[in-house]
């Protein structure tokens, strides 16, 4: 066979050779196999770069409405969220495969941005609903490109976050809907104590949408943009004839005061995602790891004589226990969770030392620091959070008791008030109980006492640990002798220092191992740094059982 014809040479023209021919390949009959096309030519690399170019743009009428709703994009917000250059998209061309008449347009990623990035140059995996899109409604597409990333933040351990704004199920799609939320909510459940949970609302999050927030550990709302529901007003409106609109049935303001749902709630979509990224920077990164540790100077000999001014020794007067906590954490940083709900406690997270700590403190400032149904559920649920974190548990004691009352009864504050006591008594992480003033009745107990488990128990020498104050118990114990009395008065005053001598001091508790130290008040931040340190290597075997029953 004759071997193809040699090309004449070209002369020298002074220009770069032109790119040589293509060789054919001579298949095993002797004749050339055909040319096939190739896959990387430039105009396909164009046709992707342009694909690509619209879809991150979106339609410039559809992003100039969600403007003037005072939203940004999907992509607007991961910019904000994410580091610079760090997030890697999963599934952009995703289009749904709906063959309904109503269905017609079939825009790529189906309404929500989905991917990884870093925050801090920490992994974290992210999805973003897309308003521009349907209304970020959820189909079977979306559902599947969620499922995705929730998947693969449990497989890798790294914290998940979802920026909701969406209006809910899309009805074209039907049950296929329904079917999406319900494996979300159950990788919700499954990612539970193992990845950190947050939920960002941004928009509505109305009906089935509503369970995704709430079954996260962490949600945070826009005031003036973000609603969330399970029926909306109109609904409401069919159904019981009560009017009332968006925000007064679902924003931020109702659930972060009076339902408790919305763990945080911001002015606007910058501030809100600035304290997203900082809220993991105490985070661990999944139930494996500890949280981050920070460079702090050496809190184990830091004394702070301003605490003994700022708690006021007579028991029924009010102060603020946020000023307690910033005497005792790194540089006053304390990052309050719902502030705004429940606030006869508090619960937050901050700094000892460098190590990352979950603090517990009733508020004297609001309903003397009592114990309620409300106050119970908040407070237990952030301590079952910080136990399945690694997050030692700080917890500051000024409590007069439980509120009385039928009300409280009526509303099952014995179940709840239960849900504090069994949260601490399954927490395996480091504990330290500081009572600076008073402990009463049962909710001395509730609050981490030496008998539910607490490691280290420290007391200011002004605290009063009793079943009840000096005046209560004289009342009961002495009501003959006081109605016996010629000046019942100056008798129980004398009954009351008795019995403050002998049963309300610090001392009395100390002697029976329920208070570890009396401490000078000025010596608490050092002495909780010392404790932590002392735990910090703290290893509890828990009994095997499935789970337990929490009390609801």
């Amino acid at each position: 066979m004759s071997s193809p014809a040699t090309p004449p040479a070209q002369p020298d023209t002074g220009t770069p050779d032109p790119a040589p021919p293509r060789l054919r390949v001579v298949g095993p009959d002797g004749k050339p196999e055909p040319v096939r096309p190739d896959r990387t030519m430039p105009h396909l690399r164009d046709r992707r770069a342009r694909l690509r170019d619209e879809i991150t743009a979106g339609a410039p009428a559809a992003v100039r409405r969600q403007h003037d709703l005072g939203k940004r994009t999907a992509r607007e917000r991961l910019e904000l969220l994410l580091d610079p250059d760090s997030f890697i998209e999963i599934d952009m061309y995703r289009r749904h495969q709906s063959s309904s008449a109503t269905l017609k347009s079939r825009p790529y990623t189906d309404g929500v941005v989905a991917g990884s990035g870093t925050v801090d140059g920490r992994r974290v995996f992210v999805y973003a609903q897309d308003f521009t899109i349907f209304g970020g409604s959820l189909g079977q597409a979306q559902a599947a490109k969620i499922h995705k990333v929730m998947d693969h933040a449990l497989a890798t351990g790294a914290p998940l976050i979802a920026l909701n704004d969406s209006g809910g199920a899309r009805i074209q799609e039907g049950v296929l809907s329904l079917h999406g939320y319900g494996g979300i909510f159950r990788r919700h459940v499954e990612a539970s104590g193992v990845i950190p949970q947050l939920s960002v609302i941004m928009g509505p999050c109305a009906g089935g949408a509503a369970y995704s927030p709430a079954l996260a550990d962490f949600t945070f709302m826009v005031r003036g943009t973000a609603q969330m529901y399970l029926t909306g007003p109109d609904v409401v409106a069919a159904v019981s004839g009560e009017r009332v609109s968006h925000d007064e049935l679902g924003g931020a303001d109702v659930h972060g005061s009076r339902s408790g749902v919305a763990t945080l709630v911001y002015d606007d979509e910058e501030s809100c995602l600035d304290d997203v990224r900082y809220l993991l920077s105490l985070l661990p990164a999944n139930n494996l790891d500890v949280p981050p540790r920070a460079p702090a100077p050496d809190a184990e000999q830091d004394e702070r004589p301003a605490l003994a001014d700022i708690v006021p020794v007579e028991p029924n007067q009010p102060y603020d226990m946020r000023d307690v906590v910033a005497e005792i954490v790194d540089d006053g940083e304390f990052f309050e969770l719902h502030e705004d709900w429940a606030q006869n406690v508090i619960c937050g997270l901050g700094r000892i030392g460098g190590d990352v700590v979950g603090i517990v403190g009733n508020q004297p400032q609001v309903l003397a620091g009592v114990l309620d149904r409300v106050a119970s559920q908040k407070a237990a649920r952030f301590v079952r959070f910080c136990d399945a974190f690694n997050i030692p548990l700080v917890t500051l004691v000024d409590v007069p008791g439980f509120l009385p009352g039928t009300e409280q009864e009526y509303a099952g504050v014995i179940r709840h008030g239960a849900q504090l006591l069994y949260a601490y008594c399954e927490a395996s992480v480091p504990r330290i109980q500081v009572i600076l003033r008073k402990a009463y009745g049962g909710a001395y107990i509730v609050m981490d006492s030496r008998s539910i488990g607490t490691d280290l128990s420290l007391a200011w020498p002004t605290n009063e640990i009793a079943v009840m104050g000096a005046e209560g118990a004289v009342n009961i114990l002495h009501r003959k002798d006081l109605a016996a009395a010629d000046d019942a008065a100056e008798r129980r005053a004398e009954l009351v220092a008795e019995y403050t001598d002998e049963f309300m001091h610090p001392h009395y508790a100390a002697e029976r191992g329920l208070v570890d130290d009396v401490i000078d008040p000025a010596q608490t931040r050092a002495m909780v740094a010392r404790g932590l340190a002392m735990l910090r290597t703290k290893r509890r075997r828990m009994p095997e059982r499935k789970h337990g029953n929490i009390p609801l």
